[in-house]
């Protein structure tokens, strides 16, 4: 998780991209919890790979994290955004036995019964463009027997997610170690494929594992969209996801919603599918499919499909904008 999010400013100028709240919690808060439920096994250690300017707050929230699900948790610096296999090895101290590899910018809901026979899964989910994902290849056997980055003939139509599994990840440690001995770049990064691949060649079977829903956070419009997903998914599984601290006076609230701490709502109408973050204040508002975070203050709005950052202020009558921390639209 260290690259910053170029597709998701302002909003990452000030806060990396895992750390935006998706109903009410961090991304990455969110992708450890659902993997921890799916799996079958004790956690013992959760390692973070982050870039060093993430700053001691940062770090002390992921370790709350593991320490929250009864793991150790360890951070790592990527220094350079040299590639999915150079970060990973950012983590070699940590690189032995079962582990699962995840991208942070990801929310999934899957079964996650693992094989335990494979020496590797890699979850991935059937897609309509595959030209613009990774895609696998599978056997008769349902055994992946191909990587494909971005194919631009058909391969198949499952895309990668960007989480994997290993029965034993100190094999792809010492095989990522042999790409960045080699330098063997593509693209002027080093790539988790090649590690896999080496273990694939050196006989050892990788299968696929299926995901029901894959939500993106790679830019604005999308994250807006896997926020209302995200609770529409905890609205039906019976989450309360409105604060008892939440002021109302002559406002409504159409759920799915989330509504923080503290907020107050004044002539607003609010839903459905909003994140509304704790300290924020509106006052004759009309709001929808939106994600507003912390400690703003928005007013005389009508939003559709909107993203506003903490201690934002907004007032008029925009409909689909983006504005970042400390902006202020008067």
């Amino acid at each position: 998780m260290a690259g910053r999010g170029s597709r998701l400013r302002p909003h990452t100028l000030t806060v990396p991209k895992p750390l935006i709240p998706i109903a009410g919690k961090p991304i990455v808060h969110r992708l450890v919890e659902d993997i921890a439920g799916v799996l079958d096994e004790k956690i013992d250690e959760i390692a973070f790979v982050i870039a060093e300017d993430f700053g001691p707050k940062v770090e002390s929230d992921l370790k709350a994290i593991a320490e929250s699900l009864g793991a150790k948790g360890t951070i790592y610096y990527q220094d350079k955004p040299l590639g999915t296999g150079h970060a990973i090895m950012c983590a070699k101290e940590s690189l032995e036995g079962p582990a699962v590899i995840a991208y942070a910018d990801t929310l999934f809901k899957a079964d996650f019964t693992l094989d335990k026979e494979a020496d590797g899964v890699i979850w991935v989910k059937q897609v309509e463009n595959p030209e613009a994902f990774g895609v696998v290849n599978l056997n008769q056997n349902n055994e992946i027997v191909d990587l494909v980055e971005k194919p631009q003939e058909f391969v198949s139509d499952l895309a990668v997610i960007g989480i994997y599994y290993f029965k034993d990840v100190a094999v792809l440690k010492n095989e990522l170690q042999g790409v960045l001995d080699k330098k063997l770049t593509r693209g002027g990064e080093y790539q988790i494929n090649d590690g896999i691949q080496a273990m694939r060649a050196s006989g050892l079977r990788f299968v696929p594992g299926k995901v029901d829903e894959w939500m993106d956070c790679g830019n604005k419009n999308v994250t807006v969209e896997t926020n209302g997903r995200m609770l529409n998914f905890l609205h039906q599984e019976g989450k309360d996801l409105i604060s008892k601290s939440v002021k109302i006076k002559n406002s409504e609230i159409t759920e799915p919603c989330f509504i923080g701490e503290n907020v107050e709502l004044l002539n607003a109408k609010i839903g459905p599918n909003v994140s509304v973050g704790d300290g924020t204040k509106i006052e004759n508002s009309t709001i929808k499919n939106s994600l507003i975070q912390n400690f703003s203050e928005i007013k005389n709005a009508k939003l559709d499909n909107a993203m506003i950052g903490n201690h934002a202020k907004f007032n008029g009558e925009f409909t689909q904008i983006s504005i970042g921390d400390y902006s202020v639209l008067e």
